[in-house]
């Protein structure tokens, strides 16, 4: 029977999906921030900022925050870098701002350190402005080789770390911008959920990722990343990074394969808490809680927090945690 169910969900749910390929794919208009991509105590900051010049955009200004600190206000690294934005105190001394005008730049105080990011971005921006190729790409790079290089190279230095830099950022940015028309479908879901239908029934486990030692059971997000691993697409372990794995479709545009997540805080993807795989029809597949089995359930509750429609550039942009390393 749940052989039947999969089917015809499946299959339901892409014949209906079969007009989206080639449908807007949102470069144009306006630029806005999906639904609780960005914390809601920032929201406003990165909205206000990322407009600051034409060079960047809300989702992308959120897209650098995140990938620096994971949106966390005391974030230090090893290299001493500090803040939400992650600024080196010699670079803070000179384009650190006071953007709450309170009096003080703290480089530790979000009010100051968006403003500032954002500001340090059309910096750069500005002094690569004659460089050929497309702005944005040349300010990120004049972000992390320097602008003499930009400028020396005609666009994006023949550097690895920087072209990665650019391609992790500008693919990140589209998970934080809010879909302008629908997403395209992803061509590896079927494989993912043939995955998760195989361990229904299984008894859930907390921390579990599906190892031979822990008897092959998962907890919500061991499942969610095991079925795209088949798929050789690597998610994050916990279900709040695999939230920005790719652009997040309407729930009305929901497909099969799609990652649907559950939270207290319908304002802060940070405070996710759970995740399931969707196959059609209202429902998903996903491992429940201790003492439950994998099995189906209802999507529409009120703890839905939205979805996102996986993609492997999605999944390969985000950001590595010190567990995952």
């Amino acid at each position: 029977m749940a052989l039947s169910f999969i089917a015809l969900l499946v299959i339901g749910t892409f014949t209906a999906a079969a007009g989206l390929f080639g449908a807007a794919d949102g470069r144009n208009g306006s630029v806005g921030l999906a639904k609780g991509a960005v914390p809601a105590r920032y929201q406003a900051l990165v909205q206000q900022w990322g407009n600051l010049c034409p060079a960047i955009n809300p989702a992308l200004l959120a897209a650098q925050l995140y990938q620096e600190s994971g949106w966390n206000p005391r974030a230090q690294s090893h290299a001493a870098a500090q803040g939400i934005a992650q600024f080196i105190p010699a670079t803070w001394a000179t384009h650190g701002i006071d953007g709450d005008k309170d009096g003080d730049r703290d480089v530790w105080d979000p009010a100051d350190a968006i403003p500032s990011a954002a500001s340090y971005d059309c910096a750069m921006a500005e002094y690569v402005k004659s460089a050929p190729g497309d702005p944005a790409n040349n300010m990120l790079a004049a972000y992390n080789a320097g602008p003499y290089a930009v400028i020396k190279y005609g666009g994006i230095p023949p550097y690895r770390e920087t072209q990665n830099y650019v391609r992790i950022i500008r693919t990140l940015e589209k998970s934080f911008a809010r879909p302008i028309g629908r997403v395209d479908p992803s061509r590896q879901a079927a494989a993912a959920i043939h995955f998760a239908q195989q361990q229904l029934g299984k008894k859930y486990l907390w921390g579990g990722t599906g190892t031979p030692e822990q008897d092959g059971r998962f907890d919500c997000s061991g499942l969610t990343q095991a079925a795209y691993r088949t798929v050789d697409i690597e998610l994050p372990r916990v279900a709040n990074d695999q939230y920005n794995a790719g652009p997040h479709p309407a729930r009305d545009e929901l497909l099969p394969g799609d990652l649907v997540f559950f939270s207290d805080d319908l304002t802060n993807s940070r405070a996710i808490r759970h995740v399931g795989i969707y196959v059609g029809g209202g429902y998903m597949i996903n491992a429940p809680r201790t003492g439950a089995l994998i099995r189906f359930d209802k999507i529409d509750t009120p703890d839905y927090f939205g979805a996102t429609r996986v993609t492997a550039d999605g999944a390969k942009a985000l950001p590595k945690r010190p567990s995952e390393v």
